[in-house]
């Protein structure tokens, strides 16, 4: 591209800046730039302004083409948004993904915690499934960045938070995964070890609790063992997962199917479950209703704010939300199957069997203990990978991307999974959902408030992608030394009400006053709607003038 202004007297150039890896048209003294009608295979094309000094008789000012240099720390390759070669995921393949996910101990136990606290099983299904829908909005707002711009979960957030400042958020959903990571994996573990032969556990001296550990060797033996074997395909990257959970999902439904009909036979149907009441009042309920409507949110609430991640290599938009809308579908369909075979051992053992780790180990016979390892070990593979994986480490990705690389920050992932000791963490139902979903909760809520405040109230959907990867601070995103302050100042808002209700819940503080134990109960939709309308007023008080108006070359058309 030439483009060549004539002027009388005299000729200058503007030598191009070296350090600053981008440099925007709009703050040069041109009317007018024309971009190729084709954009470049490299995806950080645009067009470059070359000037020099001149004596010449006339004034000219010329522009020629050139790559534009990403900041090298802040992208590698792993931070590029997706070309449209790498777009393979299609709706069938992302629902997929969802079946992964939905289909693992997790959610039985949590199906199983809603009726432990006095829910009736309609009330128990009928809470999930309304909370899945609410979750699912902002699953699909916020994943149409990712597969408009190709962009990551960590790139996003630099739109919002600043070019640093993203490091905020996306340390904070690392943490969550890491923590979640470890969990799955111990569970993954747990089963491993419940399946062993009886006379191997109760022989070997390894079967013995050590206080200093926490538990025994032989269960500390069978995590480290699933741990091990996940990594085979942590470490795969992204196209190993989605063919992990393309091929998984048939298996997955399958294992549950027959689940379910063993269930059905051995207890002559489910009318046990049918008949199970409501133990709470109408106030004891909707006491119970409102914290478990959170938690439930709060359980995909993590995979709602990195959705990006995944939709970045969705085929199109309309994959992309076809896809999603199975979550609330599977999400009902698998806490009825979960409450469903949990009632009917009532009936058939004489005990409400409500971890399905140890109802496989009741079950017993050869067969059923390799299926039973088979499908649990799938289970919670496919879920851990996907919702536990891919966040942490692309922020850590983010956090350093001339070092880490999805590989490196998949294995430290791994790693701090363990170092949480998930064997510590996994407690009682009212532990396991007013504790740590709903305590984290208080997190996940006021970033994504903020990540779709500005994505779609603040920026208008409209990205200067560009500017996502550069610290010049002309850039658009740079705020005040790469933060945004408006946006830490609503983060911290959002969280601190909600801070009272945690301490009481863990036991550092007695007593608290009710209004703090309503926002606790109701911690996503309080943060998450408070930080966004805090974020939405200070960003409006403080935006700059729109001074860019030029077509950004980096847009990939979406479909």
């Amino acid at each position: 591209m030439n483009m060549l202004l004539k002027f009388p007297t005299l000729t200058f150039h503007i030598p191009r800046h070296t350090t600053t890896p981008f440099l925007k048209p709009s703050n040069y003294p041109f009317t007018h730039l024309s971009f190729p009608s084709k954009l470049t295979t490299n995806p950080f094309y645009v067009p470059s302004m070359k000037c020099s000094n001149s004596s010449s008789s006339s004034i000219h000012m010329q522009s020629t083409n050139f790559e534009f240099e990403p900041d090298p720390t802040l992208t590698n390759e792993d931070l590029k948004p997706t070309s449209q070669t790498q777009r393979t995921f299609s709706g069938l393949e992302i629902a997929s993904l969802w079946v992964g996910l939905v289909v693992g101990v997790p959610s039985y136990y949590l199906a199983g915690s809603l009726v432990d606290l006095g829910m009736a099983w309609w009330q128990g299904i009928s809470t999930v499934v309304i909370a899945n829908m609410i979750l699912l909005v902002p699953l699909v707002l916020t994943g149409h960045a990712g597969t408009h711009y190709g962009i990551s979960f960590p790139v996003l957030a630099r739109s919002s938070f600043g070019i640093h400042g993203a490091h905020i958020p996306t340390l904070l959903r690392a943490l969550i995964g890491c923590g979640w990571y470890g969990i799955e994996s111990w569970i993954g573990g747990e089963a491993i070890f419940i399946l062993l032969p009886k006379s191997l556990k109760q022989v070997s001296s390894f079967s013995n609790f050590l206080p200093w550990l926490g538990t025994s060797p032989l269960e500390f033996s069978c995590f480290m063992v699933f741990w091990v074997a996940q990594l085979a395909i942590v470490l795969r990257g992204v196209d190993g997962i989605r063919q992990l959970e393309k091929y998984s999902a048939p298996i997955l439904i399958f294992l549950t199917s027959c689940l379910l009909i063993w269930s059905y036979v051995k207890a002559g149907g489910f009318s046990h479950m049918l008949c199970l009441s409501s133990r709470l009042s109408t106030t004891e309920f909707f006491s119970v209703f409102f914290p478990s409507l959170t938690a439930n949110i709060s359980f995909w609430a993590t995979v709602a704010l990195n959705i990006p991640d995944f939709t970045r290599y969705a085929k199109s938009q309309k994959d992309q939300v076809v896809g999603q809308i199975g979550l609330p579908i599977f999400m009902g369909a698998f806490t009825f199957v979960g409450l469903a075979v949990a009632s009917s051992t009532k009936v058939i053992f004489g005990e409400v069997i409500s971890n399905p780790i140890q109802l496989l180990g009741k079950i017993g016979g050869f067969t059923t203990t390799i299926l039973a390892i088979v499908g649990i070990s799938l289970a919670t593979i496919t879920t851990n990978i996907a919702a536990n994986v891919v966040a942490p480490a692309n922020a850590l990705v983010n956090l350093n991307p001339s070092w880490f690389t999805f590989r490196r920050g998949a294995l430290l992932t791994s790693i701090l999974g363990i170092v949480f000791q998930p064997w510590r963490l996994l407690k009682s139902s009212e532990s396991f959902v007013y504790t740590w979903l709903v305590g984290y909760s208080a997190l996940m809520g006021p970033i994504g408030g903020i990540v779709l405040v500005d994505y779609y109230l603040i920026q208008k959907t409209k990205l200067r992608i560009s500017d996502l990867y550069t610290r010049s601070p002309f850039g658009e995103y740079y705020y005040s030394k790469g933060f945004n302050v408006a946006a830490i100042v609503a983060l911290v808002v959002g969280i601190l009400p909600v801070v009272p209700g945690f301490l009481q819940k863990v036991g550092i503080v007695t007593s608290i006053p009710s209004t703090f134990a309503v926002i606790y109960n109701n911690a996503w939709f309080i943060s998450f709607f408070s930080a966004g309308m805090l974020y939405w007023v200070l960003s409006s008080l403080r935006r700059k003038p729109d001074m860019y108006g030029v077509i950004d070359p980096l847009l990939l058309p979406a479909k």
